[in-house]
């Protein structure tokens, strides 16, 4: 058995789609950590009755922030992280410690589109080929190695609703079964 927190600050798909898959295998999904208290992931936590955290980065040093994260993290003995739309830059202070254990989904093709609107970038683009990526987090800002990306090939006359549905589907599948992988090779080691 291996243990996940995922971190979320906005509407909380990825979040919902993670746990769902976590809850019937042996693997627990720890907390939701949260940075906005009017996230809709933690109404999606409550009804999947998963414990939750909310940290306030206004007013507050960042390395404040992440030593109460980090008191989070030891006090539930968390082998993974998933950043599932977490909208905060994260520190060394924080990735050192659990160096390749903390991994994000963006929605572009990295190196393509690091950093925020990537779907609205990646839309605007001439590319035809759009996706997801699946990375560990290092301190650059999408930066770190790829796990997994899944991509499609759009044919040029979807709306950005449009792509963006097919964007999330991709997440929704692929991020769920990474995290359970990842768990699974953390479990295999523990046991």
């Amino acid at each position: 058995m291996a243990r996940l927190a995922i971190f979320a600050s906005g509407n909380g798909s990825n979040f919902q789609a993670i746990a769902e898959r976590i809850l019937p295998t042996r693997h627990t999904v720890e907390f939701l950590l949260c940075n906005n208290k009017n996230a809709r992931a933690i109404e999606r936590a409550k009804k999947l009755g998963i414990p939750y955290y909310l940290v306030n980065y206004r007013g507050e040093k960042r390395e404040n922030v992440e030593e109460v994260i980090l008191n989070y993290l030891s006090k539930h003995r968390v082998d993974l992280i998933a950043l599932a739309g977490y909208m905060k830059i994260i520190t060394e202070k924080l990735i050192e410690p659990y160096w390749k254990k903390i991994i994000n989904i963006h929605p572009a093709l990295l190196p393509k589109y690091p950093g925020t609107n990537a779907i609205e970038r990646s839309y605007a683009s001439k590319d035809r080929e759009l996706g997801i990526t699946i990375h560990y987090v290092d301190t650059g800002v999408d930066t770190g190695p790829i796990i997994l990306q899944k991509s499609f090939i759009r044919d040029g006359n979807e709306s950005l609703e449009e792509i963006e549905k097919r964007i999330h589907r991709l997440e929704h599948l692929y991020y769920p079964q990474v995290v359970v992988e990842l768990l699974d090779r953390i479990g295999e080691k523990i046991e």
